[in-house]
């Protein structure tokens, strides 16, 4: 693997750092830092992935034939280390990171024609249904159901820990066509509209979302939804390949860049930060041994991605390596948000007005930075157990890594 950069590579960094200075707008900026999940509207996120559309930026990981900007490794990761630096909104990953590749992989040319290019353009919003109650980590036994009846689908059941479905325009799902085989061998994959009669979403409240806050997460009902049989992903039965393959999509995103980007706050902060002897945190042994303990970790994520991503840039699939990817990069998301509420102390206690809005005349309590800390800290409790707890992906690893 070639760690050094040509000159070619420090002009496409600098064309990227341009590019957001000029794009990423001040005020969007001030609420990203101020407010757990950015309070950015789904129109804030649309207006930023059609601006990445519009330069040519959007799907990154995408085939050219598919329109992807097809970026070198090193481009790929020059691109994520400006964007996680800069603090720009994340692509949402449902549709370019997850629906996407199954759809380029498994579906018919109509359906690669019909959804791919809206896609692209961040025209259709696109949601996940995969858990359900009583079936979180274990699709296999997931109930919701998908009765053939004509040219339709018949679908009812419910799905949980939907993220943002509330603003969705198209759900992917699983669904279960059978019960005669094995568990995994009687559920389909299904494109849903999110419009159709009988879906109803209905939030859940998490303890990282007081009131009038940053909403996230939703229960789905489905009441005999009708569902197009050409909204079919390949083959009945066949929807738990298809899951195991975006999955590897869902695990394998890089994690040091952002990683990197949250320990340089946290620097920051305990520079501002009194350690009760009256000096800043930053001076303090015992936090610097911590900073540091949790920077060499990173550095190692890092170059592991970048093993990964050199792996990937001549044609081969995350495969295992995403559950490696998955359970360290979230691991160390849950130590840099326990850092931050050591670091912010006292601070992260009231977070009951923790997202200013326009119009509001009141000062938020604490500094800036302490606004997001304990938000941030509960719900990123979520990040081992998502995307298959990393219970799971030690299992996977110790059995097709290790041969265990």
């Amino acid at each position: 693997m070639d760690l050094e950069f040509s000159q070619e590579d420090f002009e496409f960094q600098q064309e990227v750092r341009a590019w957001i200075d000029e794009k990423y707008p001040q005020e969007m900026r001030q609420r990203r830092s101020r407010s757990p999940g950015g309070s950015l509207s789904k129109e804030d996120y649309v207006y930023w992935q059609q601006a990445l559309y519009e330069n040519g930026w959007s799907g990154v990981n995408w085939p050219k034939e598919y329109g992807g900007p097809c970026f070198t490794a090193t481009q790929q990761y020059l691109y994520d280390l400006e964007m996680s630096a800069a603090g720009t909104p994340a692509v949402m990953p449902f549709g370019q990171s997850m629906v996407a590749p199954v759809i380029m992989k498994f579906g018919t040319q109509e359906q690669k024609d019909k959804y791919l290019p809206d896609i692209l353009a961040s025209k259709v919003w696109w949601c996940q249904g995969y858990s359900e109650p009583g079936a979180g980590s274990d699709l296999a036994s997931l109930g919701t159901k998908a009765v053939r009846d004509g040219d339709h689908y018949v679908v009812s059941g419910t799905k949980t820990w939907n993220t943002l479905g509330q603003h969705a325009d198209m759900i992917f799902c699983l669904v279960r066509t059978s019960n005669e085989d094995i568990p995994q061998k009687g559920i389909s994959f299904l494109l849903i509209d999110m419009h159709t009669p009988g879906i109803d979403v209905q939030p859940i409240v998490t303890i990282d979302n007081p009131p009038k806050g940053y909403q996230e997460i939703n229960m789905v009902h489905f009441d005999d939804v009708k569902v197009p049989v050409e909204n079919l992903i390949g083959e009945e039965g066949k929807g738990w390949t298809y899951a195991k393959y975006l999955l590897e999509f869902e695990r394998g995103n890089a994690y040091s860049h952002g990683l990197k980007a949250g320990l340089n706050h946290i620097k920051q902060m305990a520079l501002s930060e009194q350690n009760g002897q009256g000096t800043s945190l930053m001076e303090d042994e015992e936090f610097k041994q911590k900073l540091s303990s949790t920077e060499i970790a990173i550095s190692a994520m890092e170059f592991t991605e970048l093993r990964i991503l050199s792996s990937i840039s001549t044609g081969k699939n995350v495969g295992p390596e995403s559950s490696l990817l998955k359970c360290r990069g979230t691991e160390l998301q849950q130590e840099l948000t326990e850092l931050a509420v050591e670091a912010v102390a006292n601070y992260t206690v009231p977070f009951n007005h923790p997202a200013p809005e326009k119009g509001l005349n009141y000062e938020p309590i604490g500094p800036d930075y302490a606004n997001v800390t304990a938000p941030e800290y509960f719900n990123t409790r979520k990040v081992s157990i998502y995307a298959g707890s990393n219970e799971i992906q030690r299992n996977i690893m110790a059995k097709l890594v290790l041969g265990l």
